[in-house]
């Protein structure tokens, strides 16, 4: 049953209107915002060696940098205290964690241009042992390696940088934050609106969806980008970025078809490993020249 026409519903009807009206309209900007974003990008890696990848997403300004980073470093700090409980902890003085903990030191100082937040950030590294083949890094720069990447796929220290540099990746260009945004953009509707008009605090956002950061699924193309991103980190650090096409072989046998559980809903494929082999040109000038330099 239709509900009486008042004054109070047409005031009512009027202002859900007005919402979804400036909603849209916040929505185009911030697709416009983006491209914009991207352009402005492009003529700056039309200016430099490496890859192009175009700009942050402007979703990614409607959620807190710095609420989001909190959210991971509580979530990553209980993430070790149960790897601790469960003994999976893997010890500072183990071989693999110093080996993993060296190659981030060489990647870590070419991550600022990228994201200047980074020069905030207190990088850490950990290892649990698990047969899980998986590595991620949360906002903030904290990285976690499972054992079972390391040894069930036999990575070399150069496959060890692609995986570390592609999840460092997602950090810089700020995925996790865009996804957020995006969730706050379409299903929020009238209270986005009432925090963009400073009538609350979205930052709260972070803490709500903040159990999603240990789990959270990225993008095909926020994939393909962290693919590019991550080989550029790595060719710097001087480690070979050509290891991206191995390391996807190795996914690709050890997962027998199936996508490998690191990228679980994004599997390599060829159109990967050619979109790698497509801009090895771009990188490998850097890693020429990183290489020729004395490891510190």
């Amino acid at each position: 049953m239709p509900l009486p026409f008042t004054p109070s519903n047409r005031r009512a009807g009027a202002s859900a209107r007005w919402v979804r009206a400036l909603l849209l309209a916040l929505l185009a900007l911030a697709a416009q915002w983006t491209w914009v974003g991207a352009s402005h990008a492009q003529v700056r890696e039309g200016e430099r060696e490496g890859v192009d990848v175009g700009g942050n997403s402007a979703f990614s300004k409607l959620v807190s940098a710095s609420e989001i980073e909190q959210a991971s470093q509580q979530q990553y700090q209980a993430l070790l205290r149960e790897a601790a409980a469960n003994q999976a902890l893997v010890p500072a003085q183990d071989p693999q964690l110093k080996r993993l903990r060296a190659i981030a030191q060489r990647i870590i100082p070419f991550a600022a241009p990228w994201n200047d937040r980074t020069r905030q950030w207190k990088w850490e590294v950990n290892l649990i042992a698990s047969p899980k083949r998986n590595a991620f890094c949360m906002p903030g720069g904290k990285i976690v390696f499972y054992t079972g990447i390391l040894t069930s796929l036999q990575l070399t220290d150069d496959e060890v940088a692609m995986v570390m540099g592609h999840e460092m990746a997602h950090a810089l260009r700020e995925h996790a934050r865009e996804r957020m945004g995006k969730t706050a953009a379409t299903g929020l509707g009238a209270n986005l609106l009432g925090q963009l008009l400073g009538l609350g605090d979205i930052g709260q956002m972070a803490t709500n969806y903040g159990a999603q950061l240990l789990t959270l699924r990225f993008s095909r193309s926020d994939e393909s980008e962290a693919d590019l991103v991550g080989m550029e980190l790595a060719a710097r650090a001087g480690f070979d970025p050509r290891a991206g096409v191995t390391l996807w072989q190795k996914m690709a046998a050890a997962s027998k078809g199936a996508p490998p559980q690191w990228l679980s809903t994004h599997p390599s494929g060829n159109s990967r490993i050619a979109d790698i082999e497509a801009n090895l040109p771009k990188v490998m000038p850097l890693y020429e020249r990183a290489r020729r330099k004395p490891v510190p």
